[in-house]
């Protein structure tokens, strides 16, 4: 184990094993899940961190190399040939013609090749499969992920196979099917469509990309923290706004900047604050709590609609264990941050996305916020992937006769 590039550790339970060993959960914990909790024994991958150091990789070479060594792949010519990731961080100074007092960043991962954050992990997820022999992956998806994978596995010339809950966004499913996957709508919820997809894992030995089952889905999605980290000139972020469903993306996060820590280029790590849609708060309402309670989630923001958080454990304890901090926001309010953020940055975001923005702006409306300190929201998506969520919120108006007077009263 200790010649191998990376081993897994289970969140829960801290047993190590030899990539050769396990393929997606922790075999121990695994045997107690049950399909209306969180799964236990979500595997993290790790590296040897020491001999970086000792061997002087400190960031400008994880850079220069492409953080390979971070990565669990063995070559970063197994990626796909499109650009995923290093996208755009925009700096705001006002909203609503008033000037911020904190500095503001906002990271638009619509920029990514399906338009979302999740291609940084299908990529690594692809590429994974790509050197092991795998043809064909499926996962389970509310849209985005299913988008992600069947874009990526197009250019990789590979398979994807999408389960989704038949009442996913139209404009998601259509994307699906323009890349040539194969679209597998269930009668049911995203959850149901997960666990279906797991056993057809099973039965056809598939490679599978689900978020949190899939180990690299997290290492995919930690790439954004070392671009944050570059981009802010090699300082660390005072706080983050993440948008939360199933916990993947703040653990992605979380585990980014846990790896800089483990090499010494960083001393700290930032606070980052877990947002989620108070209609789907299943995450964050359990922190907290000793025994997992369930409610049925029903927020407009499809992506982060989830009633069982898959990476739940490994999100709590990234957030207990340093200090990150959380809140809900109504479905009112993710809408009322999509327009705001669209008429004063020229980005337009889904609502899980804006359910980012949208816990900035509480914290903003509060005063939390600190003169001088530098605040990034992750803009996971793009608002074209969900136009029906938004489209009572103006409404067109009539057409005119060409003629100037028309034109004025239209102006009034």
């Amino acid at each position: 184990m200790a010649n191998q590039k990376f081993r897994y550790q289970c969140n829960d339970c801290g047993t190590q094993y030899a990539k050769s060993e396990v393929k997606y959960l922790c075999p121990v914990c695994a045997k107690k899940n049950t399909s209306d909790l969180p799964p236990k024994g979500v595997l993290k991958t790790i590296y040897d961190y020491q001999k970086l150091i000792e061997n002087g990789f400190g960031f400008y070479k994880l850079k220069k190399n492409n953080f390979l060594d971070l990565l669990p792949i063995n070559s970063i010519g197994s990626l796909p040939n499109l650009k995923i990731g290093n996208t755009p961080l925009y700096s705001i100074q006002e909203i609503d013609h008033a000037s911020l007092p904190f500095k503001l960043f906002l990271k638009d991962d619509s920029q990514n090749p399906t338009y979302s954050f999740k291609d940084r992990a299908s990529a690594v997820v692809s590429a994974y499969a790509k050197e092991q022999g795998y043809q064909i992956i499926v996962t389970a998806s509310t849209g985005n992920a299913g988008s992600s994978l069947a874009g990526i596995c197009a250019a990789q010339k590979q398979k994807a196979v999408v389960l989704v809950p038949a009442n996913a966004p139209v404009a998601k499913l259509k994307q699906i099917m323009m890349y040539g996957a194969t679209i597998v709508p269930i009668k049911g919820t995203y959850d149901d469509a997960f666990d279906f997809s797991i056993k057809i894992t099973e039965e056809f030995g598939w490679h599978n990309r689900n978020t949190a089952f899939n180990p690299f889905t997290i290492e995919g999605k930690k790439t954004v923290a070392f671009e944050l980290f570059e981009q802010l000139g090699q300082r660390v972020p005072d706080r983050i706004f993440v948008p939360v469903g199933d916990g993947v993306i703040i653990s992605g996060v979380y585990k980014g900047f846990e790896d800089l820590l483990k090499l010494q280029v960083i001393e700290k790590m930032p606070c980052i604050v877990a947002v989620q849609a108070e209609k789907s708060d299943n995450l964050v309402r359990n922190i907290g709590n000793t025994d997992f309670e369930i409610r049925k989630s029903r927020t407009l923001a499809d992506s982060i609609s989830v009633d069982v958080p898959r990476n739940f454990y490994m999100a709590r304890d990234y957030i207990l264990k340093y200090k990150g901090e959380f809140l809900t926001v109504s479905d009112a309010e993710i809408l009322e941050a999509s327009a705001i953020l669209s008429k004063n940055t020229g980005l337009f975001a889904e609502p899980a996305a804006a359910t980012a923005f949208a816990g900035m702006l509480h914290y903003k409306n509060n005063d939390q916020l600190k003169p001088d300190t530098n605040n990034v929201v992750l803009l996971t998506g793009s608002g074209l992937k969900d136009l029906k969520a938004v489209e009572h919120l103006h409404k067109l108006p009539d057409a005119i006769v060409p003629e100037l007077e028309n034109l004025k009263q239209l102006l009034l």
